[in-house]
């Protein structure tokens, strides 16, 4: 089986003067789940070639079993720094699709044609959907068939207001993704702050945060195996 997992090609956190990017763990975690799992992987990004890590996420508190993992793959990062460019994906070539999160996506995913198109073909095509922390934000703009909100009426979670206030971020982020989710008419539920919490309605499956990414992973392969 092929997955594709598309990471943000977005650097800058607003106007601050500081950067962003993806969030290693969420991108890490989920991508041995999965390679472990025999699954072929993709990445792509909006620019293609190597996508901006999040600074703060290789912070010494932010590492786990996966990113030290990662740190020690010259493979993964050899691949990692050859994203292909999303504008060349054909979601007919992949069974599913993950989106790992930091603040990144919530800039360049969330408002770009190509990603939104791909979701709405993969949803379409009746393949998993699945977005951990900031990533279900890139939702915001993809419609059903009948151009509903995807997310409409659907169970789903993401970073939480709290969480956002935790880091400062509020008045940075282009939006909150808790409160875009129910704007949309998301059926929007968090477990506690940090910890994992996954929603899988259907073949949309959401992560609230980092700690949440292996998690959104496993329930990816259970819905791939059981399709």
């Amino acid at each position: 089986m092929k997955v594709l997992i598309v990471l943000t090609s977005h650097s800058e956190l607003g106007n601050t003067g500081e950067k962003t990017g993806f969030w290693v763990e969420e991108f890490a975690a989920p991508y041995y789940v999965l390679a472990d799992a025999g699954i072929n992987i993709t990445i792509a990004s909006p620019n293609g070639g190597q996508p901006p890590i999040d600074p703060k996420s290789e912070l010494p508190d932010f590492q786990t079993d996966a990113t030290h993992r990662f740190d020690a793959d010259t493979a993964l990062k050899e691949k990692l720094a050859n994203t292909v460019k999303l504008s060349t994906v054909n979601a007919a070539d992949y069974d599913a699709v993950f989106y790992p999160g930091g603040h990144g996506p919530l800039w360049d995913l969330a408002n770009d044609e190509n990603s939104i198109k791909l979701i709405e073909a993969f949803a379409v095509q009746h393949k998993p959907v699945a977005l951990v922390c900031h990533a279900p934000g890139v939702l915001i703009k993809v419609k059903t068939a009948n151009g509903d909100p995807l997310v409409k009426g659907k169970q789903v979670t993401g970073f939480t207001n709290t969480e956002e206030e935790a880091v400062q971020l509020t008045n940075i982020v282009p939006f909150l993704v808790e409160n875009e989710l129910k704007n949309l008419g998301g059926i929007y539920s968090r477990g506690a702050d940090w910890g994992s919490y996954v929603k899988r309605d259907g073949l949309l499956i959401t992560g609230q945060n980092p700690g949440s990414s292996a998690a959104a992973a496993k329930e990816l392969l259970d819905a791939l195996n059981t399709k």
